[in-house]
């Protein structure tokens, strides 16, 4: 995919009204606000945070511990999506091995997000992508061959990874898998060319604009507020945390795949694989159904 169709293919994922269910998560943020973390004492100036400061907080440590946790798994998806491809093109192996590498890695995402909030959101947002691929960036009918494909039409020539996202979702719907949203964001990105790189940061930045707009909602920010502090704030924290957890990978689709022979022990070091870094917030969202009234369902 060159560049012009990579940054074609980025906006049609930014845009906020695709139909994917992350509107109606806050991250955490509601409840951290229920429990008082944005009502700060004066430090020893006399001198207390604002609102923006408190919410520039919490996103920093929100990012620090989702990208190291969730990153690897999209990674591996995406991975696993995109080496499908190039076997599928030198006609070496169907989709099916690629699907067992992926429910491996949606259990295992599974058994490491701790708290059934969390999972929730995940899972509902996760499915909400496959559908996407099926009914917003499949090719129409009217162009669903090269030789009826109008001048500048992007055409779907991977007819096996639409088969695997369908079978994949197929598999969510009939409850065998959770489908978290990393594995399935990194199924679409891959699916749809985009490099892992670009899939990466934009899961991050999708991420960080759904708190901002969860914050505008609660009346934390005005909308103008929350566009100087994508841009301004949290755009070097995405910058920074992307680039911190982006050779992180589970270790368990390399395994899977047998890509080098290398013990799955040895491949990955504890220290490089996905972790949690921020156990109050993970404690915070454990207990969003507690709260006596809200907005948001995580």
């Amino acid at each position: 995919m060159d560049s012009e169709e990579e940054a074609y293919i980025l906006l049609l994922l930014s845009d906020a009204n695709l139909p994917t269910g992350s509107f109606v998560a806050s991250a955490g943020l509601e409840s951290y606000v229920a429990h008082g973390f944005f009502t700060t004492a004066g430090d020893m100036n006399g001198k207390g945070k604002d609102k923006l400061e408190c919410l520039v907080d919490f996103m920093r440590d929100n990012l620090s511990t989702y990208a190291r946790s969730a990153l690897p798994f999209v990674s591996d998806a995406h991975l696993v999506v995109q080496k499908t491809i190039k076997q599928q093109l030198a006609a070496e192996e169907r989709p099916e091995n690629a699907l067992h590498t992926l429910l491996a890695l949606d259990c295992l995402y599974e058994s490491t997000t701790l708290n059934h909030i969390t999972r929730r959101a995940s899972t509902t947002q996760g499915v909400a992508l496959l559908s996407l691929h099926s009914k917003g960036f499949s090719t129409p009918r009217i162009y669903s061959t090269a030789q009826e494909a109008a001048p500048g039409v992007m055409v779907d020539n991977s007819r096996d990874i639409t088969v695997l996202v369908d079978k994949l979702k197929l598999t969510i719907r009939r409850q065998e898998t959770p489908g978290h949203l990393p594995i399935c964001w990194g199924v679409l990105t891959a699916a749809l060319g985009l490099s892992l790189e670009r899939s990466q940061f934009l899961h991050l930045f999708l991420c960080a604009r759904g708190v901002l707009s969860a914050a505008v909602r609660m009346n934390i920010c005005g909308p103008y507020a929350a566009q100087q502090l994508l841009l301004h704030a949290i755009r070097p924290i995405v910058n920074a945390e992307t680039l911190r957890s982006a050779g992180l990978r589970t270790g368990l689709s390399l395994r899977r795949l047998a890509m080098d022979q290398v013990p799955f022990d040895d491949q990955i070091p504890n220290d490089e694989g996905p972790a949690m870094t921020w156990p109050l917030g993970e404690i915070l969202a454990a207990r969003h159904d507690l709260q006596h009234s809200r907005v948001f369902n995580s």
